[in-house]
Formats: C-alpha cells, structure tokens, sequence
C-alpha cells in the first residue's frame, strides 16, 4: 500500500484504540466498580484522572518528538497505552485502577500529538486533506462505538477484555510504526521548558479536570469554580512566562497565523458544540426514552456511518469549494443538525433519529477533517511539533468545556422548571445552547483568507485549471468568430 494511505491508518488505528477506549469505560463503570469493591460514582475517578494525565503531559510531547524522533516516541505511547491498559485490567482495588489510567493517560497525552507530527512530517501537503480524512474518523467513530461496544463486552464477557482488546492492537500499531515509519527527528531540539511544562500542566489540569467533574456530578460546584479558577490563574502566568522564553512548551505566538488561529478559535467552538453529542445524546436515550445502553449505542452509531461516508469525498469537496467557504458554510449546517436533536421525543421514529445522525454525522466529521488540516497550512516544518501541541491542547479542552456545557445547560433546565428528576423534555435547551455555540465559529472560519490552504487543498490548481478552459474557449470562439467572418465574405 501507497505510504501516503498506510501512515495515516497507522495513525488512525492508535487514536482508534486511544479514542474508543476512553469512552468504552462509561458503560462499564457499575460491572467494574462491584468487582473491585468500590462504589461507580467513586470510580468515576478514573474517567477523570485520565483526563487530567492527557492535560498534564500533552505540552511535553512536541519536545519529546523532536528530542527522540517521533517514530520513536509515537511507538512508545502506544506501549505505554498498552502497559496502561494491562494494569486496567489486572486492577483489583480503586488505587490501582486510578494508578492504571494514569499510565494510560500518558501514553495518550503521547499517542495523539505526536500520530499528528509523524502524519504531518510523512505526508506530502498535496495529500494531507486525504491523511486527515483517515485520521478523523476514528476520533468521531471511537466515542460512537465505545459505549455499545462496552455494554456488550460487559454482558457476555467480562469488563476485563475492554482493556485487554488494546494488546493486540498495540502490538499491530508498534510493528507497523517501525516498519513503516521513517526515524525523522529533529536535528537542533530547543531546551526543554521545565517551568513552562509546571505551570502549563497545573493550568490544563484544572481547567480541563474542572470542566470535566463539573458534567459528572462528582465534586460541590464550588470545588470545581476554584478548580477552574487555580487553572485559569496558572495559564495567565505561563502565557506572560511563554512571552519571555524563546522555547515555549505551549507557543501561542503560533496564532499569529491566520489559518492556525481560525482552526483554533473556531475549531474551539465548534469541538464545544460538537463535544457535547456523545455525552447529552447516549443520556437522552437512556433515561429520556428508556432504552438499554447497548441499544442506544446502536441508535447513536450512525453518526459513525455518516463519518466513514465522508472520508472518500473530503479531498474532492475541500477541493471544489476551498476551505474558508466550506469551513463556514459546512458550521451552520452542521449546527443545525446539531440542533435538531433537541426535537427527538420518544414518538420520534428510530429511522428519522437514525438518518438525521447520518447526514449530521458526514457533515460533522468533514468540519473536523477541514479544521485539522487547514490548521498545519502556514506552519513551518520547524515549527509543526509546536503546532501540533498546540492542536492537541485546544481539542482535549474543547471536549471537556462542551461535556460541562451540556451538563450545565441540562441543570439549569431542570432548576428553571422546577423539576427533581431528569427527563426528556430537560435535554431540547442543552441541544440549542451548543449548536448556537458551534455555528458561531463560523464568524472565525470567515475571516480566513479567500485563498487559505490553496496550497494543501488543491483549490489553486482547480482555479488556474479553470481560467486556462476559460481563455482557451474565448480564443475559439474568436476564432471561430473570424472563420465566420471570413466564410461571410467569401460566400
């Protein structure tokens, strides 16, 4: 197979493993909780220290990269996910569960960056929108496909297998990666920004594990607003220590480029929005319309349908209208889709939730896959391992900021109507709130330049191509105007 098709299926398949593993766990929680002896709120712990493992060590890994050399350090996460993974499973108390996801954290935190940087150093720009199409999916088809893929492991297996399914995946992914994968790592890595890393890790991990305890009920409010707060306070002084370093761990004078700053501004807000769906919609068939989780997991898988569908077509699409005036365009229009979920009851047919979750789905997954490659068109090759941090870093806190937003918008429904206990009619509010919240990114998409990503999107080519048809149609027609001409006064 062409290197251009099988290093982003590489890449693909670890953030497959990463991505599904990560909500696999949530259908299992009350199996995993009574064998281990501990109660499933108290486990939710472990959902929330893997989210604060990726937000601590995530920043390290653009350094990491160009310090070891990518094919390496993508390798190793992966290992390291796998070690995280065995331990998940042989966990026998609380400690070593919470220990277990941990290790699993950092190898994600590694996994993911890092898949990006070895894509990006790979990958001819000409093919990247067909690269990331690849490596999108599995970030919408994992969060789809965990929740009824967990159920029925947990019924018919055992809980264990959840974590040990990741052996022989990872196994295929380090062979392959060193087979495959050329060793390219940097020839001058920078210092390695140890303050920096501090104050960026105490910053992520608050804000990102507040927001994400703040849409599981597990901590006062107030604990998480000083969560959110003591982060808040850590990222202002990281970004006045970044503007003093000339090796940042987090570069944000990266955003100087326009394309970067739409894919990270908008690709914010538009993540919020879209984050939200796995966590507000598995809940709305569960305890709004009375379905099993392995059946409402079934329902919801096909946004993943939709994903696949759009893979084939990005390249073409991007290609034919460019990004900026798909990127805005393709926001509002997922959105709505978005929005339509506040409308499902329990009277909706299964067929229309399912087929409006399919169109949502193709439109949703090809936004992703114009705002991760659109990110990297101005980026210098010195520069992608910064970039790719900085991706990476606003992604993880978009997931986290849209469960907290769906969670709040669901709780201030209920206390709006005066209502105890959770029902159907509670989620229609949520569903609004995030989808106005995704298509207002497409007010940053817009401010893109006319021609941004000409150059990966293929769009440049397409133009010259049509002004060439254009001149050579007007040169026959004016030749054919003079033969005309001529033929008259002959005749």
């Amino acid at each position: 197979m062409d290197k251009q098709r099988l290093i982003p299926l590489i890449v693909a398949t670890a953030l497959f493993m990463e991505n599904m593993d990560s909500t696999v766990i949530a259908t299992s929680l009350p199996a995993i909780a009574a064998d281990i002896g501990t109660s499933p709120l108290t486990l939710k712990l472990a959902i929330t220290s893997y989210l604060l493992s990726l937000a601590v060590f995530i920043p390290a890994s653009g350094w990491t990269a160009d310090r070891f050399g990518a094919r390496t350090v993508f390798a190793g996460a992966v290992g390291v996910f796998m070690l995280g993974s065995i331990g998940c499973a042989l966990s026998s108390s609380i400690t070593d569960f919470v220990f277990a996801r941990i290790l699993q954290g950092l190898g994600g935190a590694m996994m993911t960056p890092v898949g990006r940087l070895v894509l990006l150093r790979s990958v001819d720009k000409s093919a990247l929108v067909n690269a990331m199409a690849w490596v999108t999916v599995p970030a919408l088809i994992g969060p789809v496909i965990g929740p009824p893929l967990g159920g029925f492991i947990t019924t018919y297996f055992s809980w264990h297998w959840i974590f040990l399914i990741n052996i022989p995946i990872g196994f295929l992914g380090i062979f392959m990666a060193l087979k495959y994968i050329d060793p390219i790592k940097s020839e001058n890595p920078e210092p390695f920004d140890l303050y920096g890393l501090v104050l960026a890790g105490i910053g992520l991990a608050g804000i990102a594990f507040g927001l994400s305890v703040a849409g599981l009920n597990l901590l006062p409010w107030t604990v998480v607003g000083a969560l959110i707060a003591v982060g808040s306070i850590s990222m202002t002084l990281y970004v006045i220590h970044a503007r003093r370093t000339g090796s940042p761990v987090l570069d944000f004078s990266l955003l100087h480029l326009a394309t970067l700053r739409a894919s990270i501004i908008g690709g914010f807000m538009f993540r919020l929005g879209i984050g939200a769906l796995p966590f507000l919609l598995p809940l709305l068939m569960q305890v709004g319309f009375g379905l099993s989780p392995f059946q409402s997991g079934l329902v919801t898988f096909a946004s993943a349908v939709g994903a696949m569908g759009m893979k084939t077509l990005a390249a073409r699409i991007i290609r034919s209208f460019g990004f900026r005036n798909l990127m805005t365009v393709n926001a509002v229009i997922s959105s709505f889709f978005l929005a339509a979920c506040a409308l499902f009851t329990a009277t909706t047919p299964l067929l229309l939730i399912m087929i409006i979750l399919v169109v949502g789905g193709f439109f949703r997954s090809l936004q992703f896959t114009a705002i991760n490659t659109v990110a990297y068109a101005e980026v210098e090759p010195a520069q992608m391992s910064r970039a790719t941090t900085l991706v990476s870093v606003n992604q993880q806190l978009a997931i986290s900021a849209g469960v907290a937003v769906g969670a709040f918008s669901v709780e201030t429904t209920m206390w709006l109507r005066g209502a105890n206990e959770l029902s159907a009619t509670m989620f229609g509010p949520a569903f609004v709130v995030v989808a106005v919240i995704s298509a207002a990114s497409a007010w940053f998409f817009w401010q893109m330049p006319d021609d941004a990503g000409h150059e990966i999107s293929g769009r440049k080519a397409v133009e010259i191509s049509s002004r060439k048809g254009a001149a050579k149609a007007a040169v026959k027609a004016a030749s054919e105007g003079t033969q005309d001409a001529r033929d008259q006064r002959l005749g």
